[in-house]
């Protein structure tokens, strides 16, 4: 069987959901993964042109795969009252949505997840986009007025003296009562059900296995930490690497399909049917 091509993000999250897989910790029959490791942005376009065969996603870039991947159930980032965090070198404003209006604002990518919920905060702004890594860097330098932050920048941003305006998933789930997905794990279709079946059972024992070995994962993961110490990341993989990876369940699906038809409702996305592949591997539309 050739080799599967298996696409995420440099982060200690991903590593830690990945690390039995990358490791060889679980059974995989004769199926060999082949990790390739991009910003999640360089993630959204390479899929865009079908590229990989199993890889992380933006939720926002979803709608423009869902002619030829489906969701798989196991994989997903998804913040709990939490998410992107705007920030400035300035103290928050008395009103930071009002204040980001037409503001110079670095994003990580326009198919990220961050930048679809930025844009339904606050849709009036000119976005800049920077390579996520160097976005708190660009605030500091003042080639920008404020940053949205992803990844271990939302725990690490006021060591730099940088300071939060809103954080995405908070405002979210107020107006929501829901979770803010952020990405998952996409499949492409053409890999044919049998093939499909068995990469869900593999990523769902590959996260399942980094949970119940936690101190070996996050040694691994702390590889992708970036300068975190080991508390940092261990609070960041907690973060993103909770009930909702396992399994989305109803309420991870509800997020997901509310998100999207938001964003639809904005003129931000298509409306299109979000697919979610079960335990079996059976596509299961859900509404959007």
């Amino acid at each position: 069987m050739p080799a599967i091509h298996l696409a995420h993000s440099p982060d200690s999250d991903d590593a830690f959901m990945f690390y039995a897989l990358a490791e060889g910790r679980i059974p995989t029959g004769d199926r060999t993964y082949v990790h390739q490791l991009a910003d999640i942005e360089t993630l959204n376009q390479r899929a865009l042109r079908g590229e990989l065969d199993v890889t992380a996603v933006s939720f926002h870039a979803y709608p423009y795969l869902a002619d030829r991947y489906d969701l798989l159930p196991h994989g997903a980032s998804v913040g709990e009252r939490y998410g992107p965090r705007l920030v400035a070198r300035q103290p928050a404003p008395a009103d930071p949505r009002a204040s980001a209006r037409a503001r110079r604002i670095a994003v990580p990518g326009r198919l990220t997840t961050a930048y679809l919920a930025l844009r339904l905060y606050q849709p009036e702004f000119e976005p800049v986009v920077t390579r996520f890594d160097q976005i708190e860097d660009a605030v500091l330098a003042g080639s920008v007025d404020a940053g949205l932050l992803i990844h271990e920048g939302q725990l690490t941003y006021q060591d730099r003296g940088l300071h939060l305006w809103v954080d995405l998933g908070e405002w979210w789930f107020g107006e929501t009562g829901l979770p803010l997905p952020l990405g998952g794990n996409a499949i492409r279709r053409a890999l044919g059900l049998e093939l499909i079946r068995a990469v869900s059972r593999d990523l769902k024992a590959s996260i399942a296995f980094a949970l119940e070995h936690r101190d070996d994962a996050l040694r691994y993961a702390q590889r992708f930490a970036r300068g975190m110490d080991r508390a940092t990341t261990d609070r960041f993989v907690g973060m993103y690497v909770n009930q909702f990876t396992l399994d989305y369940g109803e309420r991870g699906r509800q997020a997901v399909e509310t998100l999207l038809e938001h964003g639809a409702r904005a003129g931000l996305v298509p409306r299109v049917p979000v697919r979610f592949v079960d335990q079996e591997g059976v596509p299961s539309p859900a509404r959007c």
